[in-house]
């Protein structure tokens, strides 16, 4: 029997944002969905959210969720923390501040409060008519649990931000691994790495061209200098080029990144989930967590 706080309960009996948004077609407001998970492997999140265009704020949202206490509450604690927040506010929200608007999750059930985060970036990207393929990582390096079709990016990512030290505590926050184990090891080789500070490409861990940070040591402004720029040069501007844009690095100051976006980027209404997702997240993968990118 799981210990759930008596906010988990509560939202759990007494769900009031369950359902979807009638589009009824008024002017300057838009309907967006994001949905993840799968029926199949037990859990499912669809959220809807209700965008006022002027003021990119979300004004409504809803959920559709197949799946435990756990997985309910957590879709109506998202719900309730994303009503009234613009759309970049929004992007910023974490597993973790849905499971500690909770009070907490069983461990074993943090999985939930993970499908709401990535639910609400599908919504978002969507919304913004970005295909949220073009900006996660997460399909694109090899697959390590088949049973629930989780690649080692996803992993890497999941371990870094939640400072995951188990192959348990992974499968409690992807489900990775608890299928028919055999990517348990794996699992534990991925974690050593992450431990160790070393960041593997997604296409190729082999690759020679992969950037990473000595483990233990500081990188001189000189150095994160350079490997700012050869992400940006290797990684970041041909997606930005094939899509008739560009990134120029400008400055750096400590870990505040400033660059300009040009052509296509620099005039989109989607620019700030630009220098987010493509840009930021990338480098913040491949260099330092505490990095930060700003357009001049």
């Amino acid at each position: 029997m799981w210990e759930y706080t008596d906010k988990v309960l509560e939202l759990f009996y007494n769900p009031k944002n369950q359902g979807t948004i009638e589009d009824k077609g008024e002017a300057g407001v838009e309907i967006s969905t994001g949905e993840v998970g799968s029926i199949a492997c037990g859990d499912a999140l669809r959220l809807h959210i209700k965008v006022d265009q002027e003021t990119d704020k979300i004004i409504d949202a809803r959920f559709q969720t197949f799946g435990c206490t756990s997985a309910i509450a957590s879709s109506e604690a998202l719900v309730e923390i994303v009503k009234g927040k613009t759309l970049d506010e929004a992007l910023k929200i974490t597993n973790k501040d849905i499971a500690e608007y909770l009070g907490g999750l069983p461990q074993e059930k943090m999985h939930c409060s993970v499908m709401g985060q990535e639910a609400l970036e599908a919504a978002v990207y969507n919304y913004r008519g970005i295909p949220l393929a073009t900006h996660d990582d997460d399909d694109e390096g090899a697959l390590i649990c088949s049973c629930f079709g989780v690649s080692e990016p996803k992993i890497r990512r999941v371990i870094q931000e939640n400072n995951l030290a188990t192959a348990e505590e992974v499968t409690n926050y992807i489900k990775a691994g608890g299928g028919c184990g055999t990517c348990l090891a794996s699992i534990d080789d991925i974690i050593i790495d992450v431990q160790r500070g070393i960041t593997s490409s997604p296409q190729n861990s082999t690759n020679s061209n992969y950037i990473s940070q000595p483990s233990g040591k500081k990188l001189t402004p000189v150095q994160q200098i350079a490997l700012i720029q050869k992400v940006l040069d290797e990684e970041v501007r041909p997606v930005l080029i094939a899509d008739g844009g560009d990134v120029e690095l400008y400055d750096v100051e400590g870990d505040k990144v400033k660059v300009l976006l040009q052509g296509a980027c620099g005039s989109c209404s989607s620019s700030t989930a630009t220098l987010k997702i493509a840009i930021e997240s990338r480098l913040k993968e491949r260099i330092s967590q505490n990095i930060v990118v700003e357009a001049v």
